[in-house]
């Protein structure tokens, strides 16, 4: 293996490589762009755009089409137009690829969607905004606070920039739209990110609801609830958590349910005790099979409705969608 690794090096560093035909042994740019296909094809979306850099061939290869629509969730024709209202026809898919994997808002921007660059997993949040809370129009129990750790990390690669740039391009100049930002309707950020928080104060009767209806590729899903115990803030530029107000949530558990149309049901109960960090408590799974492809609606649901005492200062964020094989990338705020 180390002899073989030893070629590869001094292939990759021989002038031939880089297009000088003068040298008689072969190299990589020799390969036909056809050969390189196939070996790209068996990269990731951060390593295809890495060899593009090594040489023509290599270059060519990146562009082609069928090593992008293997990177593309299945059923993406369908994600695209949930998302646009319509199928952009005429695009090469790397361009597509680069904008799904780009963070999209759709629902009057309470619901975000991307694809993970690793797996091309869809991945969807959808804010507090976008769920139903009991007693939220009531200010003595909830109230919206604007905060900045309101937010997802997903670190793109930023060579995609430049094909996500051409694609908001050639959307701009098929429609009438003023705006690059608002074509479509869309947003184009690097992290997804919502301006606030819906915070507890007191409430005997704790109940958060929310469905999606999305045409999830098959697979296997993991529904998350980002909550918090306290109220984030900033003291001399140092991020604060107020805990006072924290109470009621160790004396009984809360209760998540799951359930979709197709009969798939889970429950499954948690004690609240962290305090002062974000965390992401898993609700339960749910299976996309191949029979429900074309959409899938997912009804969810967070209580606790235990009226012999009230609970008090919990931090709702959002609701999060990951595929079961992505879940370990959630982090803790």
């Amino acid at each position: 293996m180390g002899v073989a690794h030893s070629d590869l090096h001094n292939d990759l560093s021989s002038s031939s490589c880089f297009g000088d035909r003068n040298i008689l042994k072969p190299g990589l740019g020799d390969l036909p762009e056809a050969c390189v296909a196939i070996i790209v094809e068996n990269l990731d979306p951060v390593e295809i755009c890495r060899f593009s850099k090594l040489n023509r061939a290599f270059r060519g290869a990146s562009w082609a089409d069928c090593v992008w629509e293997s990177k593309l969730p299945q059923n993406y024709r369908d994600v695209l137009e949930k998302i646009l209202g319509g199928f952009p026809e005429n695009l090469q898919k790397r361009h597509l690829y680069a904008f799904l994997s780009r963070i999209n808002s759709f629902d009057d921007a309470t619901k975000k969607v991307w694809i993970d660059k690793r797996t091309s997993g869809v991945c969807l949040s959808i804010s507090a905004k976008g769920l139903s809370i009991t007693g939220i129009d009531d200010r003595r129990y909830w109230s919206h606070i604007p905060t900045d750790e309101s937010r997802f990390e997903l670190f793109g690669d930023l060579s995609l920039l430049p094909c996500v740039r051409l694609l908001c391009t050639i959307r701009y100049l098929s429609c009438s739209y003023q705006s690059l930002d608002t074509c479509y309707g869309l947003t184009f950020i690097g992290a997804c990110r919502f301006s606030s928080v819906a915070y507890l104060q007191q409430i005997w009767w704790f109940e958060v609801d929310g469905e999606i209806d999305f045409p999830f590729p098959v697979g296997t899903y993991s529904i998350f609830f980002r909550l918090q115990l306290g109220r984030s803030g900033k003291w001399f530029g140092r991020r604060v958590c107020n805990t006072e107000q924290v109470h009621g949530w160790d004396i009984k558990p809360v209760r998540f349910q799951l359930w979709t149309e197709d009969g798939q049901y889970s429950s499954s109960q948690c004690m609240l005790t962290e305090r002062g960090n974000w965390i992401h408590y898993h609700a339960g799974d749910v299976v996309v099979r191949e029979s429900n492809r074309s959409s899938t609606k997912i009804k969810f649901s967070m209580t606790q409705i235990d009226c012999t005492h009230t609970k008090g200062g919990l931090s709702l964020d959002s609701v999060v969608v990951y595929p079961s094989s992505c879940k370990d990338q959630l982090k803790r705020f």
